[in-house]
């Protein structure tokens, strides 16, 4: 049975309409729906963000075979993405850092060599 009101939780907040810090019982209906996180929710939660992928992109009217094929072309674009961005990137930001510090009054490796 659930509590409105009830104490000796581990979550300290304010229950509405009482407007002051209370400590909730593992049966509060303010808790309750965030201890319930169970497997059908996040099962409903995919299935909701993957009917938002088909209606952003416009597959919903695209028959099955076709519906694969723009998803593998489509993940395989995305996956090449994120590799490429995972090798490279790096290489450009020393180069880029190196440039502008070059032009910025960095200290060349010849000069670091004399100081030492």
């Amino acid at each position: 049975m659930l509590q409105l009101f009830p104490s000796g939780c581990h979550n300290t907040h304010t229950h509405w309409p009482m407007r002051q810090t209370a400590v909730c019982h593992s049966t509060c209906v303010i808790c309750e729906p965030a201890r319930r996180m169970n497997f059908k929710n996040v099962r409903e939660y995919l299935a909701w963000l993957y009917y938002q992928y088909l209606l952003i992109t416009g597959i919903y009217v695209l028959e099955p075979w076709e519906k694969s094929i723009f998803n593998s072309v489509f993940f395989s674009a995305i996956a090449m993405v994120i590799y490429t961005s995972y090798v490279f990137v790096p290489i450009h930001v020393r180069l880029a850092l190196e440039f502008f510090s070059g032009i910025f009054g960095g200290q060349n490796e010849s000069t670091v060599a004399l100081m030492n």
